[in-house]
């Protein structure tokens, strides 16, 4: 049996916009408590759960959510391959980070790179219910290893007001699992990674009495392609997402639409000590974002060009300080829950962020 925890806040202040919180006034908005247990139960066995109280602005508020409880049960292991099959409410193998998304140790920086991993859906993208069967494969030529599952998606009203620009009278809910497929290669030293992942969502809103929108289906596709690479002191990481997005009967007057969104990122990191860290990233993120005739009147929330750089200080084994820079144009990373349609996004802008962790 192993227990172990984390918890961390942050304080984030931007020129303009809302993020994670009121921003411009300086926000504490960003706070995370996550207990997380493992039990061996057997040698092919082995039972894990993580619960967080996670505090995020308006897109979260601490309330106890259910991360991921699963049994991994390996069923065949020889020195040349393993198969195994997972089973309970599951991380999504997508993309490099996504499974290590929830514990800030393990994410490259404060934030992860929105335009590719949207925190503004963080528990639809995280996890699923549902069942998955992986295997590898180890050759001279490196490791060779895919995951092919299907789950029911965390659906909360995030996910509406991202993709139904509000938090309507009615139900948002998957039609059916979801199917989802993760092909990895690393090579034999583990310095090189390269993956592709992707899934694809059917889902049905029930509108009630007073929704400003009709009944209709929402449906999406998301592949997400990854490249890694580790150094002795420096490691290179690129993604390029690819999303389509379709609505449909939510409009008698516009029965049928749908949207292309796609991002992209390459961030470096340079180790100048065991425990110093520097780094730098560039995102693009670009989107046709309408529904129906629910346009945004705000053309800077469709794209964004975002330059960051950060450090990382682990103050000991425990403790770790990260502090933040990002210079914005463009509002695509930004929650509608936070920003609403109507209010209008600033173009430029600029965000500073310092967290401090725990572990424990």
């Amino acid at each position: 049996m192993q227990l172990h925890g984390f918890a961390s806040q942050a304080l984030i202040w931007t020129s303009d916009n809302r993020f994670y919180g009121d921003s411009p006034d300086v926000s504490l908005d960003f706070t995370e408590l996550g207990l997380n247990g493992s039990w061996r139960a057997d040698p092919r066995l082995l039972l894990a759960a993580q619960v967080l109280v996670r505090r995020a602005g308006e897109m979260s508020d601490a309330t106890p959510w259910l991360d991921y409880a699963l049994a991994d049960a390996t069923l065949v292991s020889t020195p040349a391959y393993r198969l195994g099959v997972r089973m309970g409410r599951i991380k999504n193998p997508v993309g490099l980070y996504n499974e290590t998304r929830d514990v800030p140790f393990t994410r490259p920086g404060i934030f992860l790179p929105q335009v590719v991993y949207f925190d503004r859906v963080r528990n639809m993208m995280l996890a699923s219910d549902g069942l998955m069967v992986y295997g590898e494969r180890y050759t001279d030529l490196g490791t060779f290893s895919a995951t092919l599952g299907a789950g029911l998606p965390l659906l909360d009203a995030n996910v509406e007001w991202n993709y139904l620009l509000d938090d309507h009278d009615g139900e948002l809910e998957p039609e059916h699992p979801v199917p989802l497929l993760s092909l990895w290669y690393a090579d034999p030293a583990e310095r090189l990674r390269l993956g592709l992942s992707g899934a694809a969502m059917h889902s049905r809103f029930d509108s009630g009495s007073e929704a400003a929108i009709d009944a209709g289906n929402l449906d999406i596709r998301y592949w997400l392609a990854s490249a890694q690479y580790n150094a002795a002191n420096w490691t290179l990481a690129g993604e390029y997402a690819h999303i389509l997005i379709d609505w449909r009967h939510f409009r008698p007057e516009a029965d049928r639409h749908h949207a292309i969104q796609t991002g992209w990122y390459l961030q470096a990191a340079y180790r100048l000590s065991p425990a110093i860290e520097l780094m730098l990233r560039y995102e693009e993120g670009d989107a046709d974002r309408r529904l129906g005739d629910l346009h945004l009147h705000c053309p800077a929330s469709d794209h964004s060009r975002i330059w960051v750089v950060g450090t990382r200080w682990d103050l000991g084994r425990r403790l770790m300080l990260r502090l933040e820079y990002q210079r914005h144009h463009g509002g695509f990373t930004l929650s509608y829950r936070e920003n609403p349609p109507g209010d209008g996004v600033v173009e430029d802008w600029d965000l500073f962020a310092a967290q401090i962790s725990l572990r424990f």
